[in-house]
């Protein structure tokens, strides 16, 4: 480094003098202080002033793509628009849900599970979608054996969402369960069981939302409308379970680009 250089970046670690051993290297790893911090000063005056990176420039042909959706919802099918006031009706209903959920949050939690209640792990996404859809509707299997006088078989038809269980989930555990049910649903159908799970997630996601639950709702509401476009068989009852998740998304937590036009 020139001398008029020192002025102007002083050394970070000086070093007086000392002694060192005559037979000083310092290649090998240091062993005192002193041999440490001359070892670094050694090595920093050996970095050039000017470092060039090698780029290959075959791979900026490609240009990076970032896909990111600000669409809005697709329509409903024609005569399928839900109402304002069959919109404005869902949305105090949840809001009553919603308030009733935290009052009694803490009576719900201190309740037993059934002994054939077993919660995955928060992490556990394959877990949690057995867990919520059940094998049946998981594996995509179109009909299991019914095991007579047994009972109902949670394991194989999901376990619904009760109070007993939500009320043990924490915010964390709420919003990575409903990213493995919409991640899920990205690729695979709107059932009865799908929906009634996402219906009780929603209820007990907090306000003001966080980034991330921000991005999934709206990923979800999305989502329902396109499967809602291609309902071919117009179920009515689907689609109303469809309006619903997207009114909630809309207008109860504010996403009101995404919300349907009142028919």
């Amino acid at each position: 480094m020139e001398p008029g250089m020192e002025e102007l970046m002083p050394r970070l670690l000086p070093v007086g003098d000392c002694d060192l051993a005559e037979d000083f290297d310092p290649t090998v790893p240091p062993r005192t202080p002193q041999e440490y911090l001359k070892r670094v000063q050694i090595e920093a005056a050996r970095c050039p002033d000017v470092v060039v990176a090698q780029i290959d420039p075959r791979k900026l042909k490609k240009k990076p793509t970032v896909n990111i959706s600000i669409s809005g919802c697709q329509p409903a099918p024609e005569g399928y628009s839900p109402t304002l006031k069959w919109q404005q009706q869902q949305v105090a209903n949840f809001s009553a849900v919603r308030q009733s959920l935290n009052k009694h949050r803490n009576h719900w939690r201190s309740q037993h599970l059934d002994s054939n209640v077993t919660m995955p792990k928060s992490e556990d996404e394959e877990g949690w979608k057995k867990f919520c859809l059940g094998e049946r509707v998981y594996s995509e299997i179109e009909a299991l054996p019914d095991n007579e006088n047994l009972g109902i078989d949670y394991m194989k038809v999901g376990f619904p969402p009760l109070l007993s269980i939500v009320s043990r989930m924490n915010q964390a555990t709420v919003t990575s369960v409903l990213e493995y049910l919409i991640s899920w649903f990205g690729e695979k159908k709107f059932t009865p069981e799908l929906g009634r799970w996402l219906y009780a997630l929603l209820a007990c996601l907090e306000k003001p939302l966080l980034p991330e639950a921000h991005s999934l709702i709206r990923q979800l509401a999305r989502r329902c409308s396109e499967v809602r476009a291609l309902e071919e068989s117009k179920n009515e009852e689907q689609i109303s379970a469809l309006n619903l998740i997207i009114c909630l998304v809309s207008r109860y937590f504010d996403q009101r680009d995404l919300a349907d036009e009142p028919s």
